[in-house]
């Protein structure tokens, strides 16, 4: 009786039968399984139907607990001996090829992972860590085989850490899904060069990117110009921006070793006035009385946003940055000066914003995820693991049902 209650929760099929249930002594519950004498089964690779049994082999799998306690799976495994394509073993309807444990198992892993550390996984169902990355890597590797890029034509591009300062990633995402497209070792050109080269694995050709959107690094410039020679670059604004406030600041810095008001206000000049608190204002309303050439600094950075604010076509805003331009020329600030020569030699990239209003919005998010996903397992030692992780939270994959 106990045995036709497990072979129909485990969904067991003829031929295959449940020969003998142990609970033993360390508490774990084991099932025995077999088939019938003269059973015939399909060849596993080519899909040839009846085909005699070769042999067998005894094999193992970790099966969700049974109530509190470990559950296993035991089938003398039959190896058939196909007359086309040779003797291969075949795979319980229960496993995946060359697992150790049942899909359900997997399954309760993987939905695990996407809001668990590996190793607090590991420990929650008692089984060695690299076993619980081996199952999230295979589901994940193959879920990202057949992920289709035939429509991707607007792509985001930025880097992040698998740990502080340490292992960098280049992130590839399309900016109109939101998805993590491609994720690679390292931050130089060689990554854009490593994408494009995997877009063909996905139903895609490089031609069909037509906008992309990232940071002013010459590195990425590069890769990008070369490898999608038909796309439009956006320098992300809020890049600009922060190039823009590292200018101020280091006007700031100088100005402060001769005048000393300047000190503890960093802050201050950093944010629109908008955002400051009201000891803030104050300070700035103070400081802006004394000639600094902070302060001019300071107007001059409201002045370049509000281009982004104000400007509606990319006339408008050539007229107005190309004013801008001439003023920080004359400004006699030097770091001002040098923010300048930057925009000059990154013109088309930063006024390509005006007519694809891209940002680097989409990228922010995906970050915000990624940087949670490193904050929850304090940092990855395996860089392989960390994109692993990446494409199973912020892939967008297809995954079996009920992940």
């Amino acid at each position: 009786m106990q045995e036709q209650l497990f072979q129909i929760a485990l969904g067991i099929q003829e031929p295959i039968y449940i020969t003998e249930i142990e609970f033993n002594a360390e508490h774990e519950l084991h099932i025995y399984m077999d088939f019938r004498r003269g059973s015939k089964f399909t060849c596993p690779v080519c899909g040839a139907e009846h085909q005699d049994v070769y042999d067998t082999a005894d094999r193992e799998w970790r099966h969700l607990n049974f109530f509190q306690y470990k559950s296993y799976l035991h089938l003398r495994t039959p190896r058939v001996d196909c007359g086309s394509c040779g003797v291969h073993q075949i795979t319980p309807p229960w496993a995946r090829e060359g697992s150790g444990f049942t899909l359900l198992f997997e399954l309760f892993v993987l939905a695990l992972a996407k809001s668990m550390p590996i190793l607090k996984i590991a420990e929650t169902v008692d089984e060695h860590d690299t076993r619980i990355w081996r199952i999230v890597s295979a589901f994940v590797n193959d879920a990202y085989e057949q992920k289709d890029l035939s429509d991707l034509t607007q792509i985001g591009v930025d880097e992040t850490s698998s740990k502080k300062g340490h292992n960098y990633v280049t992130v590839f995402a399309d900016v109109e899904k939101g998805d993590v497209v491609y994720a690679t070792k390292g931050k130089d050109a060689g990554t854009v060069a490593d994408f494009a080269a995997e877009m063909h694995k996905h139903n895609a050709a490089t031609s069909q990117i037509k906008e992309v959107t990232m940071d002013m690094s010459q590195s990425f410039i590069s890769g990008v110009t070369t490898q999608f020679p038909d796309a439009s670059i956006t320098f992300d604004k809020f890049h600009v921006v922060k190039t823009l406030n590292e200018a101020v600041d280091n006007v700031r810095r100088q100005e402060q070793k001769d005048n000393p008001v300047l000190k503890k206000s960093r802050y201050v000049w950093l944010k629109n006035p908008e955002n400051l608190t009201v000891s803030q204002q104050k300070t700035l309303g103070t400081l802006s009385k004394e000639n600094l050439k902070t302060a001019k600094a300071y107007q001059m950075k409201l002045t370049f946003q509000d281009i982004y604010r104000d400007a509606k076509t990319q006339d408008e805003a050539r007229l107005l940055i190309d004013k801008w331009l001439s003023w920080a020329d004359r400004s006699r600030l030097e770091p001002m000066k040098e923010f300048a020569s930057t925009v000059k030699s990154h013109y088309e990239g930063i006024l390509r914003y005006f007519q694809s209003g891209l940002t680097s919005g989409i990228m922010e998010g995906i970050n915000s995820r990624i940087q949670e996903v490193k904050r929850r397992a304090k940092g990855y030692r395996n860089i392989n693991n960390f994109i692993t992780m990446i494409y199973l939270v912020c892939g967008n994959l297809k995954m079996p049902q009920g992940i």
